[in-house]
Formats: C-alpha cells, sequence, structure tokens
C-alpha cells in the first residue's frame, strides 16, 4: 500500500509503486468508493475515507479522480455501464426502443450488486447540489442525450429529460419509497406499461 513507501512525494501524486500498480489500485478506489457512497451517503463519504476503504493513500485516489465529485461519478457510470448501455438499446428494431430502454433501467435496479449504490446516489442527489449535479449529468448528458441524438429526434434533450423523469420517478417509488402496489410488482409488467411512454419520449412518436 502507498502508505507504507518511506519516502515523501509531492501531494496528488501517487509513488511509482502507486503507479506499478495502477489499473489494480484504481479497480480498488473505484469499488470502495462506491461500498462508502452506498453505506455513508455524499456528505459523509470522503477521499481520505475512500482512501483507507481502499488500502491507498488519498493521493493516489486525487491522482486517478480527482475531486470528491468525480469519484462519485465514475461510481455512478460504474452502476450503468454507459458503454454497454447505448448499443444494447440501440441495438434493434427502432420500435422496440422504449421496451429495451425500460428493462435495461430494471434490470440495474433489480441488481442486488448495483441497487445499494444506487440508493446511495438517488438519496444523495435529494439533499445534495453536487451529487444532484453528477447525477444529472450522467443520466442526462451521457446516456439518454446519447441516445436520442443518435435517433436524431428533434428537441432531443427535452426528450430525454422527459424520460429521465419518468424513470428516476418509477425508481423513487418503487425502491426509495417503496409503495405498493409498484413496489411489489413484477418488473415485466413495469416494462410492458412505462415501454410506449419511454417510446414517445425517444423516439420521436406522438
Amino acid at each position: 500500500m502507498t502508505e507504507d513507501a518511506p519516502a515523501p512525494r509531492r501531494r496528488g501524486r501517487p509513488s511509482r509503486r502507486a503507479a506499478a500498480e495502477g489499473p489494480d489500485s484504481r479497480t480498488r478506489i473505484l469499488e470502495a468508493a462506491r461500498t462508502e457512497f452506498a453505506q455513508r451517503g455524499y456528505d459523509k463519504t470522503s477521499v481520505r475515507g475512500i482512501a483507507r476503504a481502499a488500502g491507498v493513500d488519498a493521493a493516489l485516489v486525487h491522482h486517478y479522480f480527482g475531486t470528491k465529485d468525480e469519484v462519485f461519478a465514475a461510481a455512478v457510470e460504474l452502476s450503468f455501464e454507459p458503454a454497454l448501455v447505448i448499443p444494447t438499446v440501440l441495438g434493434g428494431p427502432p420500435e422496440g426502443l422504449g421496451e429495451r430502454l425500460a428493462r435495461y433501467f430494471l434490470s440495474v435496479w433489480e441488481n442486488p450488486a448495483t441497487r445499494a449504490p444506487l440508493l446511495a446516489i438517488l438519496r444523495s442527489a435529494l439533499t445534495h447540489e453536487a451529487a444532484a449535479k453528477v447525477l444529472r449529468g450522467f443520466v442526462l448528458r451521457r446516456l439518454l442525450e446519447r441516445i436520442a441524438a443518435e435517433l436524431d429526434v428533434p428537441d432531443a434533450t427535452f426528450r430525454a429529460e422527459l424520460a429521465a423523469s419518468h424513470m428516476i420517478g418509477i425508481a423513487m417509488l418503487r425502491y426509495v419509497i417503496r409503495a405498493e402496489p409498484l413496489a411489489s410488482a413484477d418488473s415485466e409488467e413495469i416494462v410492458a406499461m412505462v415501454a410506449p411512454t419511454l417510446q414517445r419520449y425517444l423516439g420521436g412518436e406522438g
């Protein structure tokens, strides 16, 4: 671990040993960050705490991710894996876009491995502007706007925001507030009900 290195080093730069451990260290940091945000929320999570949980020096966290906001954004991205989302959602007939998007979104929330950090992210966004900004930037700019842009629909940003409001609203009621009967409904039933609306938003129909 970098904190065992005897030689001093300048702030914000990793030791040679840390650099050699690059990918493994970065992965540990990211996993630790996701866990810390899930357990403590945005406000109570610190870069120092993330570093301690990952077994590295705080300077290494800054080296890979910069600020706490940037670590938070990376934790959001880890849960959604946007590089895989776009081909998955767009890789099919245009008329099935809403169904594919709804099914993917719910599958992420239904997975216990990603649900806990996403719950923390959503709760943090409700009470902390920095967390809300990260969530907006990721869900809208990097995910839904990219999908809308690929489909070349008018008012892509507005349509993306409508789709985001619909899906985040479902997540709030189903997983945070746990309102019935939505909380206990079968996910495929939700997909069937929601898909036509998402299709209108992002597919340019209606």
